[in-house]
């Protein structure tokens, strides 16, 4: 699930180059012998893959220039980085007027390469959920805003798109965390309800002896502490979405007033003389099975076919797995953004493992574990390692980072630590974990032993240097060795110094 990166270069080697410092960075690139070449892959089937454009500014074909210009027609808001020789302050400032992002010189240095490309995709990424945000926040939000792969939430999007056309009532059915509020959302974005006011009640939140108040509003002095008129939410969302999220939580008293605020299109504040009138376009959500509840005699049997009128049934996310790569890469990028942090994506074991695990906490579990996991990695990808609770409750081990230097000191011999999974050891091979894979915090005695093991290979089991290291004296280190269980069997090598004549305790 890496980022891909689109290199047009007509120089061979410079592609080559170039594809080999991306590689390195953690992401994947294809390459493009010239401006055409480039731009039918953009339009091609994989278009939709590359995040960003490394483009050389003089080609024979078709010069850099000529691609920007076709290119801002079809994809405005890809960014493209523009690698030219020719350094002058013309070249930059045409590039820039043609819509480039950013200006290189050749030869560019591989982490000035990387850190322009992580610059415009923190900026894109920014821009794009800004964008989301406000028209969230306008009440403009779309279906295609949304995020799915699946061709049963494709469905749900459809029905979706087809109640926005009518003020029909919706019921939106669905497990916690499915993202019942914003497929609510996205209808009346898609409406011609859309920029007027959005209100949401969670009917399972609000106090039993506010209910009626909150719903329908009150009068100054209708009842103790009433100080001011209020006007409840019904009079708020007038002309827009009123949405009822937990409609299931609803107490019967309430289900009867709110079945006469539907029908007449009016309702009466507390203390009121006379109702109000009010244009309110009512979408409903439950995770709870209403048709039950409603035999059961826990909701009204003439609300619930008043509600249901279109009902639209979420699935969780366990039954759409393929949903899970695009919200794991919407939602990395939004928090690599958001915490400054240089996350790219997922290494293909970490994407398996989430693809596999049934999230019974739907999408908003999802969510929360990548924000965790991006804040607490290291790493260009997130991986295994990253996800200790995801992994232990699949039985998979949660196997530490991997990194290889790119000059080991001849001394640091990669070899096993003796005793320790070789699947644990840590980037280098004489540091230390404090918590096990399943994410608490490991015993003293374990990393006690841990370290002694560490220090006898560190120092090829000079026992005299590994005490004095370890600041403590020979006898106390052969002590606990043998409390430790770590002393090793007569005539069994390992141990350069001899051991000493040992004291009684």
């Amino acid at each position: 699930m890496a980022q891909t990166v689109l290199i047009v270069d007509d120089d061979p080697v410079q592609r080559r180059l170039l594809e080999a410092a991306i590689t390195r960075s953690g992401m994947s690139a294809v390459t493009a012998p010239g401006g055409q070449p480039a731009l039918d892959l953009i339009n091609g089937p994989r278009g939709d893959q590359i995040v960003i454009m490394l483009l050389d500014l003089v080609m024979p074909d078709m010069d850099g220039l000529q691609v920007l210009a076709k290119l801002r027609v079809s994809h405005p808001d890809l960014p493209v980085i523009v690698l030219t020789a020719k350094g002058g302050i013309d070249s930059a400032v045409d590039a820039m007027r043609a819509g480039a992002n950013d200006f290189l010189v050749k030869p560019a240095s591989p982490e000035r390469i990387t850190v322009s490309i992580r610059n415009q995709l923190k900026i894109g990424t920014l821009s794009h959920e800004v964008t989301r945000l406000k028209k969230k926040t306008d009440n403009r939000l779309t279906f295609e805003d949304l995020v799915a792969k699946s061709g049963i939430m494709r469905q749900v999007f459809r029905l979706g798109e087809r109640a926005a056309q009518s003020n029909i009532p919706i019921l939106i059915e669905g497990e916690s965390g499915v993202g019942k509020e914003l497929i609510a959302r996205a209808i009346q974005g898609s409406s011609d309800r859309q920029g007027r006011p959005f209100v949401t009640v969670n009917c399972g939140a609000i106090p039993e002896n506010l209910i009626e108040s909150i719903l329908f509003g009150h009068e100054k002095g209708s009842f103790t502490g009433a100080t001011d008129k209020h006007l409840g939410k019904f009079q708020e969302a007038d002309g827009g979405t009123l949405f009822l999220d937990e409609i299931g939580e609803l107490r019967l008293d309430m289900q009867v007033k709110l079945l006469r605020a539907l029908q007449e299109g009016e309702v009466d504040p507390v203390g009121s003389k006379r109702p109000v009138k009010v244009d309110v376009r009512i979408i409903s959500a439950t995770n709870r099975d209403l048709q039950e509840l409603t035999r059961e005699g826990g909701f009204r049997e003439d609300l619930y076919y008043r509600l249901n009128v279109f009902p639209i049934v979420i699935p969780p996310l366990r039954d759409r797995h393929e949903d899970v790569p695009a919200l794991a890469r919407h939602f990395i990028e939004r928090f690599a953004a958001e915490e400054h942090k240089a996350v790219a994506g997922l290494t293909p074991e970490a994407e398996d493992l989430l693809e596999r695990f049934e999230w019974p906490g739907n999408v908003r579990q999802l969510e929360n574990t990548i924000f965790r996991a991006v804040v607490l990695c290291d790493g260009s990808q997130l991986d295994v390692c990253d996800f200790p609770q995801i992994a232990a409750a699949m039985g998979v081990e949660a196997r530490t980072r991997r990194y290889v230097p790119e000059a080991a000191p001849s001394h640091a011999a990669h070899a096993p630590i003796p005793g320790r999974p070789v699947a644990q050891t840590m980037a280098s091979p004489y540091a230390l974990t404090a918590v096990d894979p399943t994410g608490h915090m490991r015993k003293l005695e374990e990393i006690e032993s841990e370290m002694i093991r560490l220090a006898i290979s560190r120092y090829d089991g000079h026992m005299s240097e590994v005490a004095r290291r370890l600041g403590i004296g020979r006898s106390t280190l052969y002590r606990k060795l043998k409390e430790l269980g770590l002393e090793p069997s007569e005539g069994e090598s390992g141990f350069a110094d001899e051991k000493p004549q040992r004291a009684a305790g």
